[in-house]
């Protein structure tokens, strides 16, 4: 069983940064694509960035293209999500998720596992 818990949420102005994680148990971390969603009250969940199990590759939304990193540390086990230049509307719950192709992807539909979520509130 893999589990994935978000941390690192939290209230903040519009223009502050904050860094995301994502810990997952389990031996296989490297063998994921890794995810972050994210979703709005009364919205559909969405894509914000993925990384491949090598990190040589990332996707972002252009929402948050230049102001989003995702990065991994695979010695960790760990996915992390640094968020910088917050506007009012990244707020949301932040998901991470686990693909086992390895492979980016941007649907939720390729993603397998998933974490509890980690809320985002960035105040204007």
């Amino acid at each position: 069983q893999v589990q994935l818990v978000e941390s690192g949420g939290g209230l903040v102005q519009a223009g502050d940064s904050l860094r995301l994680s994502c810990a997952v148990s389990g031996r296989t971390f490297s063998r994921y694509a890794m995810g972050w969603f994210r979703q709005a009250p009364g919205k559909e969940r969405e894509f914000v960035a993925a990384i491949s199990r090598t990190a040589i590759s990332t996707d972002y939304a252009d929402s948050v293209q230049g102001r989003f990193t995702i990065s991994r540390d695979n010695t960790k086990n760990t996915v992390y999500l640094q968020m910088n230049s917050l506007k009012p509307e990244d707020t949301a719950l932040y998901y991470c998720a686990a693909d086992l192709t390895g492979i980016v992807h941007t649907t939720r539909d390729r993603y397998n596992y998933w974490g509890q979520g980690t809320q985002v509130t960035v105040s204007s």
